[in-house]
């Protein structure tokens, strides 16, 4: 793997992702909560997110997971290009094509999956594509279940992957199989064979087209 980039810099050498830190990331969110004047109190109120964590996060202690940081760009008005660093295109109104070559993706790290965030430079998008690395393989390693405003669709490109829901709905998907369901509804992604499952994932932001030009 590409040793972490410095702070929003792009790959030196294509076909390398920038991969981001905690640290890099954290910073960003403590610029933009001061930015808009917002204590850690307020933007705990705003985004639903225990202050404890956003501290943490916004130190780098801590790596956030998709529903976090879903919560806290939408009580900042950022969207997710703004936090994982890569360079913005300038709005002309029409959605521009976005391309993103194989292995350039931004990479966040955090215990239990790896997020590849695909057309990160593109602003004003409905969706967030990423792919994803599957670590977890246990309801132990999360403390709970991860829900977010919208809808996710997720095809699994490798390895074999188990979808759990809080209503006890539990889906088993093998390279090649698809899903579409409602993200609001809790669910955890689990890696079930030999091998990591790799996954593409898209996230219909039920927020989606944030106002433009802050951070």
């Amino acid at each position: 793997m590409a040793k972490p980039a410095t702070p929003g810099a792009s790959s030196s050498t294509p076909g390398t992702p920038l991969v981001l830190d905690h640290k890099t990331v954290g910073a960003r969110i403590r610029q933009a909560r001061k930015t808009r004047g917002l204590t850690l109190a307020a933007l705990s109120e705003l985004s639903g997110i225990a202050v404890s964590t956003i501290s943490k996060a916004e130190r780098g202690d801590i790596a956030l997971t998709y529903d976090k940081f879903a919560a806290l760009a939408h009580a900042l008005t950022l969207e997710f290009d703004q936090l994982f660093g890569r360079a913005r295109e300038a709005a002309t109104g029409a959605l521009q094509p976005s391309f993103t070559a194989a292995g350039e993706e931004v990479i966040y790290e955090t215990p239990t999956y790896r997020y590849g965030m695909l057309a990160n430079d593109l602003s004003g998008k409905r969706m967030v594509p990423m792919r994803g690395h599957i670590r977890a393989r246990s309801m132990s390693e999360f403390a709970d279940y991860i829900r977010h405003a919208g809808e996710e669709f997720v095809y699994v490109l490798s390895g074999s992957l188990e979808l759990r829901f809080e209503t006890g709905s539990v889906f088993h998907l093998k390279a090649g199989d698809s899903l579409y369901f409602d993200s609001a509804v809790g669910h955890v992604y689990l890696s079930t064979g030999k091998r990591d499952a790799e996954l593409l994932v898209c996230c219909a932001d039920a927020h989606a087209r944030l106002p433009e030009g802050v951070i």
